[in-house]
């Protein structure tokens, strides 16, 4: 069976965004008909699809909490060292669950302008919601990064991986902050996307997924198990990395 991947790479000159087309019904599929059983058998498909490309210096970065198992599934066919992007989306006032923007580790933070308007959301009240996300975020960075310090990612190429893709909002934000930290290319992969959330999707070279649906909802629908990812089993997975790549 040929691999179900599209990669797409931003024009010259263009923002940095790209576009990948709906790939649906061309993965197999487990029980109930959902492609993936779970996010390390979703990883170890798109581990197997992009370990053809080539990538100068690769460095794995998770979202966590859920698409740190996925990237380190990558992260091993890649014989690449792993690290995470410690991001947080900023949700819509009455729909937390829809991202409106998001803000990462490093203070970098992206919001959609439009969006909030139609949404009838004010600026002050995005700054309200995300600075009490940023609480929740600073929680996280001191969870991780006290015994994880990030990696330097100067000349290296960043492989943002996260369990799926549904607005664009979370692996946007970590794109920017990927280049902040010195990536000279940033690839984004995921499993599952809705075509909406790639076209907005920014920041990337290279967006490459495996299954994009017309009919996206939301990424658990991909999924026989999506159960939150444990904290500890984050913790686990980076560490198992690190000794592999001491």
């Amino acid at each position: 069976m040929g691999r179900a991947m599209q990669c797409a790479e931003a024009p010259q000159g263009a923002r940095r965004r790209s576009e990948v087309r709906s790939v649906g019904g061309a993965l197999p599929t487990v029980d109930r008909g959902l492609p993936f059983e779970n996010r390390q058998d979703a990883g170890r498909r798109l581990a197997d699809a992009i370990s053809d490309l080539q990538f100068a210096h690769p460095v794995v970065l998770g979202l966590p909490r859920g698409g740190v198992p996925v990237a380190a599934e990558v992260a091993r066919v890649l014989r690449a060292p792993l690290d995470v992007i410690i991001v947080r989306k900023v949700g819509l006032p009455i729909q937390p669950e829809v991202a409106m923007g998001a803000i990462a580790e490093d203070g970098t933070t992206v919001m959609d302008v439009l969006f909030l308007d139609r949404a009838d959301v004010s600026l002050p009240e995005f700054e309200r919601i995300a600075a009490r996300e940023r609480k929740h975020l600073a929680e996280r960075i001191t969870d991780i990064r006290s015994v994880h310090p990030p990696l330097d990612l100067a000349g290296c190429t960043a492989v943002i991986v996260d369990d799926g893709i549904a607005t664009g909002e979370t692996a946007s934000v970590a794109c920017l902050s990927a280049r902040r930290r010195g990536a000279s290319t940033v690839v984004v992969a995921a499993p599952v996307a809705g075509p909406r959330g790639v076209d907005r999707l920014e920041g990337a070279d290279v967006v490459c997924c495996l299954f994009t649906p017309a009919g996206f909802e939301c990424v658990g629908d991909y999924y026989l198990d999506f159960d939150q990812t444990p904290r500890m089993e984050v913790l686990r997975l980076l560490d198992e990395l690190a000794v592999a790549h001491a």
